[in-house]
């Protein structure tokens, strides 16, 4: 079976007397137990140059866990009839805002219930650059951010898609609704972000090992202890907006990973509100606003924000 990818993973002391596949799946995004199991079963896994392992071998907290990433296993994708909000569509792309809640592609041991499924029983025709599993799909959300993504329709307007983001020329804008009040009412951050060396399922600013992030934020209206933040990325990082707002010390109303779960909502408050790019076929200027989730009004109706009506059309 041919290798997508290699990943090596560096046990540390804190990993001492972990599961071997517990320690995998905590360092994989989106990866299954199951998934795991049968990456350490068909000897995917290698550690100190043996693949002969098992899935409960026990860490000493020292080794380099060689982790190898199988290809895709050509699998049917079963479009299911899941509602979307197509906010815009022409022969060459859509625009998506996507619900809270929905992952964008399916994942090993995860094949159902995803956004791709739902746009293939939407839409007929789509992209194949990114192989059966993520069909058109050009960049993505996590699951319980909410807003605007682009599919392509065909292989064209994909591979110019991807290059206007590695250009930086897709212009993105999230609202966020953050804990706290900020003394700088707008900022630029920029720093290095990548895995989190205490927990591999996170990712934290970093020293080294790590990608570039911008984010460019502005408070929008602030109450007593949250603040409605407007965020635009310069960069695509994993989590950034996540990342970086836990960072300044005013984390996402709601979210547990990078901040903490909270009574009022269920779900980390970010939206990715606006897109803005020249159509990667016709030249023509893109501006398309994403409609807030009714989560996310309830939640500024609630707090009772000041300046915000143009925001709950």
């Amino acid at each position: 079976m041919s290798v997508k990818e290699i990943i090596n993973l560096e046990a540390q002391f804190e990993d001492r007397e972990k599961r071997l596949d517990v320690f995998i799946q905590e360092s994989l995004e989106d990866s299954t137990k199951s998934y795991v199991q049968k990456l350490i079963k068909d000897g995917n896994i290698e550690i100190y140059g043996k693949a002969k392992i098992k899935a409960g071998t026990k860490l000493k907290g020292d080794e380099v866990v060689i982790v190898r990433i199988p290809e895709d296993e050509i699998l049917e994708i079963v479009p299911e009839n899941i509602p979307i909000d197509i906010v815009y569509e022409d022969r060459d792309l859509l625009i998506i805002n996507k619900e809270p809640g929905i992952v964008v592609h399916p994942a090993p041991g995860n094949y159902n219930g995803t956004l791709v499924n739902a746009i293939m029983y939407h839409i007929k025709d789509l992209s194949t650059i990114n192989g059966v599993i993520r069909p058109g799909i050009v960049h993505r959300l996590d699951k319980d951010t909410s807003g605007l993504i682009i599919v392509a329709k065909n292989d064209e307007s994909h591979l110019r898609l991807t290059e206007m983001f590695k250009d930086k020329t897709v212009s993105k804008t999230y609202m966020a609704i953050c804990k706290g009040n900020f003394s700088e009412k707008a900022g630029r951050v920029e720093n290095l972000i990548g895995r989190n060396p205490k927990d591999r399922k996170k990712m934290a600013v970093v020293e080294k090992n790590g990608k570039t992030a911008i984010s460019n934020y502005e408070v929008i209206s602030e109450v007593e202890g949250y603040s409605l933040v407007k965020v635009g990325i310069e960069t695509g990082r994993t989590h950034q907006i996540r990342v970086h707002m836990n960072y300044l010390n005013h984390p996402i109303l709601g979210d547990s990973v990078y901040g903490r779960a909270s009574k009022l909502i269920n779900r980390q408050m970010l939206h990715a509100y606006r897109l803005e790019f020249v159509h990667p076929i016709t030249g023509e200027d893109v501006l398309i606003i994403g409609r807030l989730p009714d989560d996310f009004r309830s939640v500024l109706k609630n707090f009772k924000f000041d300046g915000v009506e143009e925001y709950l059309v």
